[in-house]
């Protein structure tokens, strides 16, 4: 038998096991789903990545494992319910994930939960968070009110919050936590108040010397915020200097137009904010879209620097991705024998595309409300419901697909319709007109949404103008 050498061994186990992150959960709700776990690419585009997925047995455990080098926010998932955690490398953890509080409205892109941890060790990085942020709140449940009563008193009072909280961690080794830390205080440092720091002065004291943290969601959020809205900023020599950059469809000019900006003389952050910049102008009448999408896409491909490039890449994405008025995305429908049908099929009608999982039982309750407005609409408005094929499916599940009475597709998860619609929970809807062109997505569904708002109503509408109502 042939023997591998020994230091190849050790790296094959290293390279597997290096990192290897570990969530062992119970989630008494979710039994018999589908729970993932995701990454966030970048906290400019919030864009996400699957990295694992299980399925949580009957006696309502699961167990997830990834690989991690870095200390990062991980996202779970299960039916239309997400919660998040932080995980170290080489972490093991014991969670809890709940049901949505049963009083908190469905929401289409998701519903909140609060993930429980047993058993967290002192030196893991949620213990310390959730101990840093229990201070930060008692703090604020003391003094927030002071700072238009008392505001002196305020100043002193976040003075002294400081100088305890350096002390208290001065000898904590986790860049992480360091940066959570230090960042959270700047946040803090944005109350009005008498001592509050100029904006000068603010990125000399966080921005100026810290690493750029893509990572550490505090530190991201704190850099979008302090850069928010920076064209109306610029002196009027330097935004004219940016403008004929767009116009030149020219990153290089930009950037060093931006350079006469003095809070962006740090190169990573000069790049990264251009793109940030770019995003909030391109929906504005006063510079033309294709030329950001040019430089977008010059920078998706090569930026100074290479975390810079995948931001942008997302960036440009969400800027063309499924908004109202852009041109909705192709698709192939199958069903054996029948023709292949894709979205030119059904022009000069509205589409109402339901994405649909006979699994879900939010979805399955609204199956009769969709059988209601399809009889009342359906001259008008072509139905689709997608779905994602099964070996085998329960009693209950055929019940519900055969009860739609309109076209209904199973489609492979391979199919790019997924991806292309981004269906990241079901029900999930998209309305495109009869020209093709998306109305909304996510579209609202028959139930009513956190404004009591359904669809009902924009169907109306759409009946009344097709049959030339006035």
């Amino acid at each position: 038998m042939m023997r591998l050498p020994y230091f190849l061994i050790a790296f094959l186990f290293t390279s597997f096991s290096f990192g290897q992150v570990t969530i062992k959960g119970i989630a008494p709700s979710y039994t018999e789903e589908t729970i993932e776990a995701y990454k966030i690419q970048d906290f400019f585009s919030e864009k996400k990545k699957i990295i694992a997925s299980s399925t949580v047995e009957k006696d309502s455990s699961f167990t997830l494992y990834f690989n991690s080098g870095i200390t990062q926010k991980i996202i779970l998932k299960s039916k239309n319910n997400t919660g998040y955690l932080l995980i170290q490398p080489n972490g093991n953890y014991s969670i809890f994930f709940p049901e949505k509080d049963k009083f908190s409205p469905n929401r289409a892109n998701g519903n909140q939960v609060e993930i429980a941890f047993y058993d967290l060790d002192s030196t893991d990085i949620n213990y310390k968070v959730l101990g840093f942020q229990r201070w930060v709140d008692h703090f604020l449940g003391n003094n927030y009110h002071k700072k238009s009563l008392a505001s002196n008193e305020f100043a002193e009072s976040l003075d002294r919050f400081k100088e305890r909280v350096e002390k208290a961690y001065k000898d904590d080794t986790s860049t992480y936590f360091k940066t959570y830390v230090k960042f959270t205080i700047a946040g803090l440092d944005n109350i009005p108040n008498k001592a509050e720091r100029n904006r000068y002065e603010k990125h000399d004291f966080y921005i100026k010397n810290s690493p750029v943290s893509y990572h550490n969601e505090t530190y991201m959020l704190y850099i979008k915020d302090f850069y928010q809205k920076l064209m109306p900023r610029l002196s009027t020599k330097t935004n004219q200097a940016v403008y004929d950059g767009i116009l030149k469809s020219s990153p290089t000019l930009i950037m060093k137009a931006l350079n006469t900006e003095y809070t962006l003389i740090n190169l990573r952050i000069r790049e990264l904010i251009m793109i940030q910049a770019l995003s909030e102008v391109y929906n504005s009448d006063d510079y033309p879209q294709t030329n950001i999408l040019t430089i977008l896409d010059s920078l998706s491909n090569k930026c100074l620097f290479k975390a810079n490039t995948i931001i942008a890449k997302n960036i440009k994405a969400r800027l063309t991705e499924l908004v109202p008025a852009g041109e909705a995305p192709d698709f192939v429908l199958l069903r054996e024998g029948e023709p292949a049908k894709t979205l030119f099929n059904f022009k000069n009608k509205f589409v109402y595309l339901h994405f649909f999982d006979p699994a879900n039982s939010d979805a399955v309750k609204e199956l009769p409300l969709l059988v209601d407005l399809q009889n009342k609409y359906g001259n008008h408005i072509q139905f689709i419901t997608v779905y994602k094929p099964k070996k085998e499916y329960s009693p209950s599940e055929m019940d519900a697909i055969e009860s739609i009475t309109w076209d209904a597709y199973a489609v492979k998860e391979s199919n790019s319709i997924w991806k292309n619609y981004q269906i990241s929970s079901f029900p999930q809807y998209t309305l495109i007109d009869a020209a093709g062109y998306i109305v909304a997505s996510p579209a609202l569904g028959p139930t009513p949404n956190g404004q009591y708002e359904t669809i009902d109503k924009t169907f109306f509408y759409i009946n009344k103008a097709m049959d030339g109502e006035r």
